[in-house]
């Protein structure tokens, strides 16, 4: 956490220390199967899935028995563990972190916070594209390299896209990265992008899919074309229903 006076002032708006209060947004990301990005100090991270959350047991995280980026986490000393809960974003300390391996089913286990920061993600508004456009997310399958996908985009945020996975087409699980995408979002609008995919949820059955839900990773924020696209999408999608009035 920022360690200036003034820093922490301005977080304790955000500051989280009821009991109750805690345990209840840890239990939303264990049935969200949210997925938890872990941060040191020194720029290492490592992306993991939460086990469990007990008041009285702890935390724990899924891990792997050999990764140099989980090792060098750990070394750093100091882990912040932030997740997503649709427009808003979970922060707390990890203290007393443990790797307990145990071949297949390695585990990272943890003192059980007791302060949790919340926030409103400002960039999470949405916008649909119009049913005019067709915008489409195109990269490599991360587990079959020669299969180029053409996904649709169901919606887009300055934060994320979600994408629409048809049924036949191999899934593609939460936690993968997608280094190398290209968003074409229409004749004016096109980007590269890195994904980070944090959530799979299944659509209706008559969809015939998945949504992907992801997070746009390292964005250039002084670069305002995506901006640009969601106010001129939202201005237009106004004007539609206007005129059907």
């Amino acid at each position: 956490m920022p360690g200036s006076r003034a820093a922490t002032a301005e977080l304790d708006d955000y500051r989280i220390t009821s009991s109750v209060e805690i345990q209840a947004l840890l239990k939303q990301l264990l049935d969200a199967k949210s997925m938890v990005t872990l941060s040191g100090p020194n720029g290492d991270s490592y992306t993991t899935l939460m086990w469990a959350a007990e008041g009285g047991r702890g935390l724990c995280f899924s891990a792997e028995d050999s990764d140099a980026r989980l090792d060098a986490l750990l070394e750093s000393g100091e882990i912040v563990a932030v997740a997503y809960l649709d427009s808003i974003k979970l922060q707390f300390d990890l203290e007393g972190v443990v790797h307990v391996k145990g071949g297949h089913h390695s585990a990272l286990n943890a003192q059980y916070p007791t302060v949790l920061y919340r926030f409103q993600r400002r960039a999470a508004f949405r916008v649909q594209p119009l049913a005019t456009k067709s915008p489409v997310a195109r990269f490599r399958h991360p587990a079959m390299p020669e299969m180029q996908l053409a996904l649709r985009v169901l919606d887009v945020s300055l934060s994320g896209v979600a994408l629409f996975l048809p049924d036949n087409v191999p899934m593609i699980a939460a936690g993968v990265k997608i280094g190398q995408c290209r968003l074409d979002l229409d004749d004016d609008t096109s980007m590269d992008v890195t994904l980070m995919i944090h959530h799979v949820t299944a659509i209706h059955p008559e969809s015939k899919g998945a949504r992907l839900g992801c997070e746009l990773i390292g964005m250039d924020w002084s670069d305002r074309t995506l901006q640009y696209y969601i106010n001129q999408t939202q201005k237009r999608r106004l004007a539609m229903l206007a005129d059907k009035r």
